[in-house]
């Protein structure tokens, strides 16, 4: 058995299409399907089950990926281990948020700190950030919500009020709080399902009675301020992303509780190297500090 062998045939259970799998490896579909068929002759069993131009994984095809992600996955983490051990003083951080809007604060200090340490950071949902972490393919996450998996560590960071946010023209833009049953007949811009805001928010909506009529759903929370701004709609906004230079009015929730726990996560099993542990301390100190602020 080749390691060649074993990521093609990751690249292939992933996709599950022999030529989408062949188009991201940058081979041809011809060598990808004879190298997966070697590697089923030398284990003695078909991986997958041929369905038309499609490849689906079998009984012996999801087993045997486990174990396969989980080889590599180590050999991953000794290159890394060595790497960092021959340049300590460079190297490059693989992050994952559900949302950004403090991630500019933190990177910039952390530049102060480790300023030759490349980082590479994606905007993600949350089921594509478990994805990345259970596969070990980020060094940390920025989540909300916090994720509970058995090979997934999360520490809860900090704790952020959910405000609702008018343009200042808006009947409630003199009000310094809402209850959520006045806002059944508004209209609201919002991110797509699968993103912390939203999945925290429909449903305490619709524990009082309404469902939120959205007139505007993306996958980029820095617009929906401006949207707000430009009264095409109102908005669920956690305080960390208010933009007080904005001609917008947050509202505080009455009567319910909704806030966002911020957390940090990475896989347990993952090297984690000198770099990537003095990013955790500046994700920490920086959290702490805000909450300090917040209760001045």
């Amino acid at each position: 058995m080749e390691l060649l062998q074993l990521h093609y045939f990751l690249a292939v259970a992933r996709s599950e299409h022999v030529t989408e799998a062949a188009r991201k490896l940058h081979v041809t579909q011809s060598s990808l399907s004879k190298t997966i068929q070697r590697l089923e002759e030398d284990l003695g069993v078909l991986l997958f089950d041929r369905i038309g131009r499609k490849l689906q994984l079998n009984e012996f095809g999801r087993r045997f990926l486990r174990r396969a992600e989980r080889a590599l996955f180590e050999l991953e983490q000794g290159k890394q281990e060595l790497s960092d051990l021959a340049s300590p003083d460079h190297g490059a951080l693989e992050l994952g948020v559900t949302s950004a809007s403090v991630l500019p604060d933190i990177l910039r200090k952390y530049r102060k700190k480790r300023p030759n340490i490349q980082f590479h950071v994606q905007m993600l949902t949350t089921q594509e950030m478990i994805m990345l972490l259970e596969r070990g393919e980020v060094d940390y996450c920025l989540s909300s919500p916090p994720v509970e998996r058995d090979e997934i560590e999360c520490q809860v960071v900090f704790i952020d009020p959910i405000l609702v946010a008018v343009p200042m023209g808006h009947r409630l833009a003199e009000r310094s709080s809402v209850s959520l049953s006045e806002l059944k007949d508004e209209w609201f811009v919002g991110l797509k399902v699968g993103y912390g805001t939203r999945d925290l928010m429909d449903p305490v909506c619709k524990s009082v009675g309404f469902t939120p009529h959205y007139v505007y759903e993306g996958d980029e929370p820095a617009r929906l301020v401006n949207l707000v701004e430009a009264e095409i709609g109102i908005a669920f906004i956690p305080s960390t992303a208010r933009n007080d230079r904005a001609q917008i009015k947050y509202l505080q929730v009455e009567t319910h509780e909704v806030v966002r726990k911020i957390a940090l996560l990475w896989h347990k099993s993952r090297y984690i190297s000198p770099a990537a542990l003095d990013f955790h301390e500046v994700v920490v100190e920086y959290f702490e500090g805000l909450s300090k602020e917040t209760q001045l």
